[in-house]
């Protein structure tokens, strides 16, 4: 008998992404989020211009669940862009607050936005370790 799954609430919770937004401040441009069929996976299409190059690329976001296993509880992803790289993010929403890690959960590299009141704006900033960053806002369009 086949087991029957449900996307977790944490994963769900990120339907407020869907949809197509401008991208302003450290990087520039577009991206669009969607769900493929089910709705266990959220991928994100990204088309920016970061440090005056450009970064294209198709982000798979979910939670991992590996063959024979259960799932985990963190919502993860893995970035591919256009240049070969490889990146792993963990998302998570707690109210109007969007965390995003780079690589795993509590990284010292991390986006941090909030909601509007509307759910029309994303606003915040991605920081680096050493006082890098910049700050990024998403409106939807």
């Amino acid at each position: 008998m086949m087991e029957t799954y449900e996307p977790s609430a944490e994963l769900k919770a990120l339907d407020r992404l869907v949809g197509s937004w401008a991208v302003t401040g450290g990087a520039e441009g577009t991206v669009r989020y969607e769900w493929m069929p089910g709705r266990f996976f959220l991928l994100q299409h990204v088309e920016l211009t970061q440090f005056g190059q450009p970064v294209t690329g198709l982000e798979v976001i979910g939670n991992l669940r590996p063959f024979g296993e259960p799932a985990g509880a963190d919502v993860v992803s893995r970035f591919y862009d256009s240049t070969g790289n490889t990146l792993d993010y963990v998302y998570e929403l707690s109210g109007d607050k969007l965390t995003i890690w780079g690589g795993a959960k509590g990284s010292p590299a991390y986006y941090e936005g909030v909601f509007s009141a509307d759910g029309a704006t994303v606003d915040g900033a991605w920081v680096y370790p050493g006082g890098g960053g910049y700050p990024s806002t998403m409106t939807r369009i």
